[in-house]
């Protein structure tokens, strides 16, 4: 047989009901219904945000650049739940806004997004988009933004800090420094690799099997380049022998040597401070030094011919 309760405990229940507030029980119901509202709008936020992400993983699969309107980027960028960093460039790319630096930092944005897009570290933290001033207008007066090109990190929470814009200006728009000022606010370190640029292996190999070509056409007529006398004649035509003289023709020599070596200077500086591909860079640089070696030896062999004794000299004697 079970135990049944004593009429004590029955009696200590019943008075634990009575003294229990009549109006608690509409109170605790509401509780619940808030827990369960709460708990369904958290896995509706979360439903969200894996949605988001999806699509963005997908966009990258295709392109490493995705191009956004109004629409999209209040959805992707401006509006919440988001776990992720966005670098969005605000550009104006069509032919008819005749943005020249567009194009080129364009160039630059898409080395840059392609080496995140194909290295062992790609992951859903961070995406690249644009923003093209004739797609999404409403965007840039969202932004109150009137210049383009412009680089915005958009952070995974809050709004974008003065840092989060890119100093274009200052700066320049060459892949690596992107990429470093992308690692100074995400910790995402991303590794630029540029596409191999041919232009000046193809140039200087043309030139080589050009004058390669023409020496083996005169190979039995070659006697002119060994045939001092011959230059010692050319050089006397136009280059007085005294340092108490000078030609006409030879005041014009000089004139175009100095031209040449300020060119090869120009050029040097142009490779040192210019923001654009390293390949033309590295190629401007090499046709500078060569201008300022050559023609300055040139420049001092005339020198010193002019003045005899003078001890130095520079490839040419």
């Amino acid at each position: 047989m079970g135990a049944r309760a004593s009429p004590s405990r029955r009696r200590q229940a019943g008075r634990r009901l009575r003294y229990l507030p009549t109006g608690s029980f509409p109170f605790l119901l509401l509780l619940l219904l808030l827990c369960i509202q709460l708990g369904g709008g958290q896995k509706k936020k979360e439903n969200l945000l894996a949605e988001k992400v999806e699509q963005l993983m997908e966009w990258s699969s295709r392109r490493s650049i995705f191009r956004m309107n109004g629409d999209k980027f209040r959805k992707f960028i401006k509006a919440p739940p988001r776990n992720y960093s966005m670098i969005v460039m605000f550009t104006a790319l069509q032919p008819q806004r005749q943005c020249s630096v567009c194009r080129q930092a364009n160039e630059e944005y898409q080395i840059l997004a392609n080496s995140w897009r194909y290295s062992s570290a790609f992951c859903n933290k961070l995406f690249f988009s644009m923003v093209d001033y004739d797609e999404g207008t409403d965007v840039f007066q969202q932004l109150n933004m009137n210049s383009a090109p412009t680089f915005m990190h958009f952070p995974p929470k809050g709004r974008p800090k003065r840092a989060d814009t890119f100093d274009l200006q200052r700066i320049g728009f060459a892949a690596e420094q992107l990429a470093k000022w992308i690692a100074d606010r995400t910790d995402v370190h991303i590794r630029v690799f540029r596409p191999p640029n041919y232009s000046g292996t193809i140039a200087l190999a043309l030139l080589v099997s050009l004058v390669g070509g023409l020496l083996y056409l005169r190979r039995n007529n070659l006697e002119f380049i060994y045939n001092k006398t011959g230059w010692a004649m050319v050089s006397l035509s136009y280059i007085h022998g005294s340092s108490q003289a000078q030609f006409v023709a030879e005041s014009h020599i000089i004139l175009v040597l100095n031209a040449a070596i300020t060119m090869g200077m120009v050029l040097l500086n142009e490779a040192a401070t210019s923001k654009g591909d390293v390949g033309k860079r590295r190629i401007i640089c090499l046709v500078g030094l060569g201008l300022v070696v050559f023609f300055f030896s040139f420049l001092l062999s005339i020198f010193r011919s002019k003045y005899h004794g003078y001890p130095y000299s520079f490839l040419i004697k």
